[in-house]
């Protein structure tokens, strides 16, 4: 077991320390590991404490997630901790690096816990869609109090060794591990006191908790997991531990086969293959990233500077004048001083964070860039002479990045003499929140290029997820279809209200219109205009709408009205009107629209179009599909993505839908063959 543990002693101390690469999963092996040393250390009237630690980066980082589908065998965890508590030896844990999960639990089993100051501790159960189910939401109530336990849990965000100590779950921070074995050592020389969980009591009342749980459970949009932490949570004021303990682990159980459960653990899965190219081994080297640069200081290229800013990466942003030049910087100061008046930011992050920031009106101060990202007009005439530009202007070596979201990677990179060093970089709008990074390979983008941009985004805290060249690469080729078929649906006879009510009440973080709405009708109006014919279906009532300036929030109407500035639309008698006008233009018959028919349509054009996307080898994986849509477009975790929803539904009933559509309204049904053929539907190619 030398490669799971390590067992020492030191003085009156019986040391466990964890060793299993890479993260101190608390597996079935580890389990046993640490269960015999703990006998034999409990036997040994020499020791007077154990000390249970981890190594290097990791205290543990939890269960081991792979046993939730393949099944556990005993002692599980709840077993362990059992042990612990049982024997006759006090037991201290002493974290040295991330506790996450099943790793804090079995630390809570422990009679006292020490800090090293790289100490960082979560429940982060809820983002798999369950709760912790070896002790998390009934001792952890009973060590710090309830509501900030319950926010602990929902949130399943890490905190510091500092936070740790300030909530009370932790004894003290030492300096490093000797210094925390001699405080260890002198306490249980002085006679380490047992923690009995079963005599503590929570403080305070229920009620409590009703303002922490408000809005984690409007933003659950229908998983339950959110609703059973709090029940847990709440049990732990009146109920005795071991009856709280048995509802934990029977919850655990019953979440942990739920739909939603299985669709957030293959999230987890697909966010970490994400990061995996066929073709370039994870040891390609890759380019020095130490200085970059943005062109354009409007919403977007801001954003962007302050991707670079947070991530400690000096970043020059260039804009054509100063006057804009100067607005795009105010707007970075005033986000910067809102994240610090909040508390997000401690006041010398934020000016340090500025301090890196330095805006120019001349492209020459490009030149010494590592990775320049162009954030201007999405016009193919305005980014080439931005491309040819940079082409003269930067070193070689330099990476040249467009940010464009819909336009021809290849056709820019021409502009250059080097288009092996031109790729796409699709940041989200707000671009310092949005976790979504769209790698656009063009065809001579060389790997060294592309293996900096994976690693790149995830310096950027983003989930980087590869895509090849096409009109709107993976996730806007697939949402405006998506929005496509909404707008079908509306010229039939179905009211945006009404679809964007069908979709939110499903899970989707907002509708289309909605949506549409909050990036301004102007936006698509001038991209459909720009592509002329090549547009895919017009989009007549949302070009009437932006035609007469009903461009959505900004402009207080759009799809809806927006009443003295409110955030929240209203339905609008005069849309419906221009809805039914546009409807008897073109010689449609409008009929009642049911709220399936608007579901699966909208939802079976996102999987047809993703396996078209497939096919033509423009994503790696459906997976990857599933990991934009969640991060970038307001797909609900607990549904997995449009792939995955799609395989829970079964590919046969999808391809049959698809397949039904084709005949009633058209060849923008046409099914993808990869989706006839999983489902069974089409002989193999």
């Amino acid at each position: 077991m030398t490669d799971l543990i390590e067992r020492f002693t030191r003085g009156p101390l019986g040391i466990i320390r964890m060793t299993r690469q890479p993260v101190n999963a608390l597996g079935h092996a580890l389990r046993c590991a640490i269960s015999e040393a703990h006998r034999d250390f409990d036997a040994d009237p020499a020791i007077a404490a154990i000390v249970l630690t981890g190594s290097g980066r990791f205290f543990s980082a939890g269960a081991d997630i792979t046993e939730f589908d393949s099944g556990r065998k005993p002692p599980y965890l709840t077993d362990l901790i059992d042990q612990l508590e049982q024997g006759g030896t006090p037991v201290v844990a002493l974290i040295n690096g991330i506790a996450f999960g099943g790793g804090l639990e079995l630390s809570l089993g422990c009679d006292d816990i020490y800090l090293l100051p790289k100490a960082k501790l979560a429940l982060p159960e809820i983002k798999l869609g369950i709760i912790p189910g070896a002790g998390g939401t009934q001792k952890l109530p009973r060590v710090i109090g309830g509501p900030e336990a319950l926010a602990f849990i929902l949130k399943g965000d890490p905190i510091n060794a500092d936070k740790a100590c300030a909530l009370g779950l932790a004894r003290a921070i030492a300096p490093d591990e000797d210094a925390a074995l001699d405080l260890i050592a002198r306490a249980a020389e002085d006679g380490l006191p047992r923690r009995d969980m079963h005599t503590l009591t929570v403080p305070g009342a229920v009620s409590d908790l009703d303002e922490v749980a408000a809005p984690f459970l409007r933003r659950a949009r229908g998983a339950p997991a959110p609703a059973k932490a709090l029940e847990g949570v709440r049990m732990a004021y009146t109920t005795p531990l071991d009856e709280g303990l048995a509802w934990e682990r029977e919850t655990f159980t019953a979440l942990n086969a739920s739909p939603e459960s299985r669709a957030m653990r293959h999230v987890f899965f697909a966010e970490r293959q994400a990061a995996k190219i066929a073709d370039i081994p994870a040891d390609t080297t890759k380019r020095p990233v130490e200085t970059a640069g943005v062109i354009g200081a409007g919403t977007m290229g801001a954003g962007i500077a302050m991707c670079f800013a947070d991530a400690g990466i000096p970043v020059t942003i260039v804009e054509q004048d100063r006057e804009r030049l100067d607005a795009g910087l105010a707007n970075i100061r005033r986000s910067y001083e809102a994240m610090r008046d909040k508390g997000r930011l401690a006041p010398e992050t934020a000016e340090a964070r500025l301090a890196s920031i330095t805006g120019s009106v001349a492209m020459r101060d490009l030149g010494a860039a590592d990775v320049v990202v162009e954030a201007v007009f999405e016009a193919m005439d305005v980014k080439r002479e931005v491309f040819a530009q940079l082409d003269a202007i930067c070193k070689p070596g330099a990476i040249l990045a467009t940010n464009t979201s819909t336009l021809d990677v290849n056709e820019i990179a021409a502009a250059t003499g080097r288009p092996e060093d031109v790729i796409g970089l699709h940041f989200f709008s707000p671009a310092h929140i949005m976790k979504l990074l769209e790698v656009v390979r063009a065809e001579k983008t060389a790997k060294d290029v592309v293996a900096t941009a994976m690693d790149l985004g995830r310096r950027l805290g983003k989930i980087a997820v590869l895509v090849g060249v096409c009109n709107g690469f993976a996730g806007n080729r697939m949402f405006i279809n998506f929005n496509r078929e909404a707008q079908i649906l509306i010229e039939e006879g179905a009211l945006p209200w009404q679809i964007d009510k069908v979709l939110t009440d499903w899970g989707l973080a907002m509708g289309p219109l909605s949506v549409m709405d909050l990036a301004g009708l102007d936006v698509g109006y001038r991209i459909r205009k720009a592509r002329g014919a090549q547009t895919p279906y017009p989009f007549t009532t949302a070009d009437r709408l932006a035609e007469a300036g009903r461009l959505g929030q900004k402009t207080g109407a759009g799809w809806y009205r927006y009443p003295e500035g409110a955030r929240r639309g209203e339905p609008d008698p005069e849309v419906e009107a221009l809805i039914e006008q546009v409807s008897r233009e073109k010689g449609i018959t409008r009929r009642p629209v049911s709220d399936d028919e608007i579901l699966h349509r909208c939802l079976w054009q996102l999987v047809n179009t993703g396996y078209q996307i497939l096919e033509e080898g423009i994503a790696q994986r459906a997976s990857d599909l599933d990991v934009i849509f969640v991060n970038g477009y307001g797909f609900p975790r607990s549904r997995g993505g449009p792939m995955f929803h799609a395989q829970e539904v079964g590919l046969d009933r999808v391809a049959a839908d698809v397949s039904r559509y084709h005949d009633a309204h058209g060849a923008h049904w046409a099914p993808s063959a990869m989706l006839l053929r999983e489902a069974g539907k089409a002989p193999p190619a």
